[in-house]
């Protein structure tokens, strides 16, 4: 066998060696890849019911209930949509009406977003960047 033949072969196998690794590692990060939606994403689009993603907007003035044990029922908005969303467990501290949130979670078949996580802003001006992107392109964004 040639020296140019053998370059080949491991040229060949090399990339062969490359895809296979990089198809199990997307494989392995296929479940724990999470998008984000706004509420407008979701009431135009939808999103499947057994695929896991976040939702980021406004807590609804008017519309936290405390419903039994630890669960709560609030809607989500970016000023133009909105989604209900139901938590079960212990909201942060920085959790209130008014406030920028990211739910993460699925949506129901009844289309109320059952929320796994969370997530409230840090202080008075923190607010997630995807929730400011979906407020700006609704043309509802308020900020400087």
């Amino acid at each position: 066998m040639t020296r140019k033949r053998q370059r080949m072969i491991f040229v060949v196998a090399g990339v062969a060696a490359l895809t296979v690794a990089t198809l199990l590692v997307l494989f392995a990060l296929e479940d724990s890849i999470v998008f984000f939606r706004s509420p407008t994403q979701i009431v135009e689009e939808g999103f499947p019911a057994d695929r896991a993603f976040r939702v980021g907007g406004l807590v609804e003035d008017g519309t936290l209930e405390r419903l039994e044990g630890n669960t709560v029922r609030f809607r989500v908005t970016d000023l133009a949509e909105a989604v209900t969303v139901t938590f079960t467990g212990i909201l942060p501290a920085l959790f209130r009406e008014g406030q920028g949130i990211i739910a993460e979670g699925t949506l129901g078949p009844d289309g109320v977003f059952v929320a796994t996580n969370i997530l409230a802003k840090h202080d008075e001006t923190y607010m997630p960047a995807e929730v400011v992107d979906a407020l700006k392109a609704a043309g509802q964004w308020q900020g400087e």
